[in-house]
């Protein structure tokens, strides 16, 4: 007679998606790109420590992503309309800023070796670009998903407090992808927009994420 074999305590906790989990993830990650776009930092420390934040940072925001994604849930739900079948704005949001992230790792590794322009625009800022994007959309479905099970208004609720905080980072992100352009000259449009956008974004992410962070007293969800 054969037993199952239980799965280790150790093993189930390190890999169970919680939001506790989502939450530092996002945290640390965001910290780290805080730190990088920090005023004066990149002058203090270097360009190189910038972009080594950015490249930790950003896979702590990868992370996060994924386990945002697989708590989401499934991808589609039934209804009573149309084909029957809906694509949930809560697990599209989850998925689209997990692709951003992904974008993020390819822009921000990059980043540590790209010495020309051309390498510059196509695999630092293109995937930047498009990750802000991505960030921006997956924003937008956060506040669709909120909206299907609450009040577009509800101040008195952290989780919408988290939803409006994080849109106003995918903005910020954006604003800093704009700045971030890399001209003909191998100069930025607008370095303080890029490092501002991006500072202010990561506190935002920050902070949505500090919002809704599980106490000590709760149970990880």
């Amino acid at each position: 007679m054969t037993t199952a074999t239980a799965t280790p305590h150790w093993r189930q906790a390190v890999l169970t998606p919680t939001l506790l989990k989502q939450c530092w993830g996002f945290m640390i990650g965001s910290a780290l790109f805080a730190l990088g776009s920090a005023p004066g930092f990149g002058t203090w420390a270097g360009a190189s420590a910038s972009n080594v934040c950015y490249f930790v940072g950003a896979w702590f925001f990868t992370t996060a992503a994924l386990i945002q994604l697989l708590r989401s849930g499934a991808a589609t739900t039934k209804v009573d309309y149309g084909s029957g079948v809906m694509v949930r704005a809560e697990w599209l949001a989850a998925a689209t800023q997990f692709v951003g992230t992904l974008l993020f790792n390819v822009s921000t590794t990059a980043a540590l070796d790209a010495h020309s322009i051309p390498a510059e625009k196509h695999l630092v800022w293109s995937p930047d670009a498009g990750g802000s994007i991505a960030f921006l959309i997956s924003g937008v479905f956060v506040i669709v998903a909120y909206t299907h099970t609450s009040r577009f208004w509800k101040p008195t609720d952290r989780d919408w407090w988290s939803a409006q905080i994080n849109l106003i980072g995918c903005i910020a992100f954006g604003v800093s992808a704009v700045g971030a352009y890399i001209t003909t000259a191998g100069v930025g449009v607008d370095a303080t927009l890029a490092n501002t956008g991006t500072f202010i974004g990561a506190l935002c992410f920050l902070v949505a994420s500090l919002i809704v962070l599980p106490s000590r007293n709760q149970t990880p969800a």
